[in-house]
């Protein structure tokens, strides 16, 4: 998208920064200006405005960040990532329950779960909380620097990504995923800076897609995106407010040269061209998870996420109304994309802000003024980067701040207590807990159902769980079919409330997170 024709790419950010030093600092190495050239060096790129800003970023995704809220499916991977680390193979069938052991199940993550795994093997919590800051600043950078390569104003580009970081924070959780959205966020850097005429990045697009397809399924929205860049150049033409520009031979054959490399990457996996299809299946064949897995659910307009979602799109609609501004071809399209990915299943919020961020650069860039480097003050910035620095630093969280929080998730004690007490297996267990036993309990104790919804739903049974936890007529006969001798649930489940009145069943542990209940003629 375009601003007003006279604003059109004109930026002061983009002169020259030596044309705005003093004449001692732009004259040629010597004795009397070495110290001039390392001021101007700190002042021009470690502490200038631009990186200021990103260090204010970072710091609002560690003040999001530091309550860390582990989505129950981290731990699960962190298991499977130690598994191939300790055998050196790559699983083919499942192994950590016994309600679909041995059916076909592959590690489509397997990558990122190494890198889970390596982390917590290394630092344990604290490791685990510095990677979610890492990879959740990358990402939030990623996105300002997409902003700024976009519009030219790495002001207007802070703005968007300030603003849009706030959708993006609240999506964050440790998993595969957050890697493959940063990978989006590279990938759709590379295309504009292709765009704009800088070619080089564009070909690190196909190692990169070797490493996502290893990482995430996501990679089809990269994928897709280069595909995207690449037919709206094959037209020139004006249709209203939506232009299309032409790429010039040599560009036109080297993206087509990138897509087909990045398209012949995706085989490179342990189990081959198996990985590619993953996206599929969930996409088609896995209806129970889509429909009651929470974050495949559709936008949740009366929550924050939902608000804020809606103001955005509605906001830019009244702005292209107003302002009549130009939308690139590519542009409007993964507009478009993102939007509805967003409205039909939550989850893709995080694919709809890459897709929105350079929109909004480009809007906000008609009324915030670029940045002027001869008005930096660069100690000033140095002292807001060091004040986020030690803020940081000084709020990290401790191990066993750290440890009481996942205990206020997951089943902490109630596990310590099945370790030293004689609980009959097999044990069901609610959904939420499924991943955190699959790490904690020895491979003699194995689970009902955790968060790989793939095998589960093609085995039957997240049919049957679903038939248990929503207590429909037959639940108990559900249980009774599976032999379950032992219950591990949240307290005020659904289940939980009807095993507590039925004189089968006995409670005989239970914590604000977790109750433990066991057959009444399974107890000795």
């Amino acid at each position: 998208m375009h601003p007003p024709a006279k604003a059109r790419f004109e930026n002061p950010e983009r002169d020259s920064l030596d044309a705005q030093r003093p004449p001692s600092a732009r004259e040629g190495p010597n004795s009397s200006n070495r110290r001039s050239v390392d001021t101007s060096y700190l002042r021009d790129r470690v502490f200038s405005f631009p990186v200021m800003l990103g260090c204010l970023l970072v710091g609002g995704v560690f003040l999001a960040a530091r309550l860390f809220k582990v989505d129950p499916d981290l731990w699960w991977h962190v298991k499977v990532g130690q598994e191939i680390l300790r055998t050196h193979q790559w699983p083919t069938t499942d192994t950590y329950s016994f309600t679909v052991s041995g059916q076909p199940w592959l590690a489509y993550e397997w990558l990122g779960d190494i890198v889970l795994a390596v982390t917590n093997i290394i630092a344990g919590v604290t490791g685990l909380e510095v990677l979610l800051v890492l990879i959740g600043s990358s990402v939030v950078l990623a996105l300002y620097s997409l902003a700024t390569v976009r519009c030219g104003n790495s002001k207007a580009g802070f703005v968007a990504a300030a603003v849009l970081s706030v959708l993006a924070v609240l999506s964050f959780s440790l998993r595969p995923q957050m890697l493959g959205y940063l990978f989006l966020v590279l990938t759709l850097i590379a295309l504009e800076r292709f765009r704009q005429g800088k070619h080089g990045s564009i070909w690190v697009l196909p190692l990169l897609m070797i490493l996502w397809v290893n990482t995430h399924g996501s990679w089809i929205v990269g994928l897709g995106a280069i595909f995207v860049y690449w037919i709206s150049g094959l037209l020139e033409f004006r249709l209203g407010a939506l232009e299309a520009k032409r790429w010039t031979p040599t560009e036109r054959l080297t993206i087509a040269c990138v897509f087909l490399l990045s398209l012949f990457a995706l085989p490179i996996t342990p189990y081959g061209a198996r990985v590619a299809a993953s996206p599929f299946e969930f996409a088609f064949s896995l209806p129970l998870n889509v429909a009651h897995i929470q974050e495949w659910q559709p936008m949740p307009f009366d929550t924050i996420i939902g608000k804020i979602f809606l103001g955005l799109w509605v906001g830019i609609f009244f702005a292209q109304v107003a302002l009549r501004l130009t939308w690139r071809l590519e542009e409007f399209a993964l507009f478009v994309v993102g939007l509805v990915m967003a409205c039909l299943h939550v989850r893709f919020i995080l694919v709809f802000v890459p897709f929105i961020t350079p929109v909004l650069a480009m809007f906000l860039s008609n009324w915030i003024p670029p940045y002027e480097p001869r008005k930096d003050k660069w100690p000033l910035n140095a002292a807001l980067m060091a004040l986020v620095v030690g803020c940081v630093a000084y709020y990290f969280p401790s191990r066993k701040q750290l440890n009481d929080r996942v205990a206020q998730s997951f089943p902490v004690s109630a596990v310590a207590y099945l370790d030293r007490h004689p609980v009959p297996d097999p044990m069901f267990n609610s959904y939420w807990f499924g991943g955190y036993l699959v790490l904690s309990r020895s491979s003699g104790h194995k689970v009902f159902i955790d968060g790989r919804g793939d095998v589960y739903e093609r085995g039957g049974v997240l049919a049957d769980y679903m038939h248990v936890s929503y207590l429909k007529p037959g639940a108990l006969a559900v249980l009774d079919g599976y032999g379950v001798r032992s219950c591990l649930l949240e307290p005020d489940a659904a289940l939980a409330t009807a095993l507590s009145i039925s004189p089968e069943w006995k409670r005989v542990y239970v914590d604000g997170v977790s109750a433990v209940f066991v057959r009444t003629d399974a107890r000795h």
